[in-house]
């Protein structure tokens, strides 16, 4: 599948009348598991990316090339159409336009760019936010650098989380009209929310980080369908699965644990080929190098 087929197939789900909860997936491997259990989109967090490759946490320290970098190589090897969070954009206006370049080039399928104030400035004290006209020139500046008129450009708000809803209203009102191909809230906490924001914008609308304790009101996929909602994010479960699983392993093994205790808590060796795809490179292995 080519990254433009990957990017249609995304514009089909916003289009629709659904909402699909998406994958968080953070390298090609969790990509591809995603892929396998049914998963059309995938998401990558710009915190997971910075605690993948960095170890290090979500204060923008990640670059864009790394970034960049790293949702190529999950590009490469999942069918996956995979929407990435690209922040603030990397900077102003002008680094939105290289970040956009710099994603298409990778083989997304879409970005979302958001309107918090990165990285904390100087005695920040709080999540800040730039401007509406600021964040419009940079939602602007973003759709008139990507060359494929299929990849997906997301305006994103934090003001939920940070300010009050009359200002998430009125920021998505005007995103939406900005040309961009959806709009992105997180922090919801109620339907209400959802509601208020719904009857202004005029795009798709994607929820991120749903809370596990959520009302059923902003879990609920169909109850999100109604409201305009074609994307939910779960959260990074994953990604948090994994490490947990990771410490214990090497705990239990340091502690004097045997590897026969382990043996449903780790891949078979047919499950670890499988999703390394060994049979295909035997086979090209044979076709080619025999």
């Amino acid at each position: 599948m080519t990254a433009s087929s990957r990017r249609q197939a995304l514009r089909r789900i916003l289009s629709s009348n659904n909402c699909i909860n998406t994958a968080s997936v953070y390298d090609p491997i969790s990509a591809r598991l995603a892929e396998r259990v049914g998963y059309e989109v995938g998401i990558l967090p710009g915190s997971i990316a910075a605690a993948t490759l960095l170890g290090v946490p979500d204060i923008v320290i990640l670059s864009l090339p790394e970034l960049a970098d790293l949702a190529r190589r999950m590009t490469r090897y999942s069918e996956l159409s995979l929407l990435v969070d690209a922040d603030h954009g990397y900077g102003n206006a002008l680094n939105v336009m290289r970040t956009v370049e710099e994603l298409e080039s990778a083989g997304v399928a879409g970005l979302t760019l958001e309107d918090t104030i990165l990285p904390d400035p100087y005695k920040g004290t709080s999540e800040g936010m730039v401007a509406t006209p600021e964040m419009l020139g940079k939602l602007k500046a973003g759709l008139r650098a990507r060359v494929d008129p299929s990849l997906v450009i997301v305006g994103r708000t934090n003001a939920l989380r940070s300010t009050t809803l009359p200002d998430a209203v009125e920021r998505l009102q005007a995103y939406s009209e900005s040309g961009v191909d959806a709009v992105m809230v997180v922090g919801v906490k109620t339907a209400a929310e959802l509601e208020a924001i719904g009857k202004v914008i005029k795009v798709p609308l994607i929820v991120g980080n749903v809370a596990l304790n959520a009302p059923a009101g902003i879990v609920d996929r169909n109850a999100l369908a109604a409201m305009g909602v074609r994307i939910a994010f779960q959260g990074q479960a994953p990604f948090m699965a994994s490490l947990k699983a990771t410490y214990d392993t090497l705990k239990h093994l340091k502690d004097g644990g045997t590897l026969t205790a382990l043996s449903d808590k780790v891949a078979t060796d047919d499950f670890f080929n499988s999703a390394l795809r060994r049979d295909t490179y035997a086979a090209w292995k044979k076709e080619f190098m025999a």
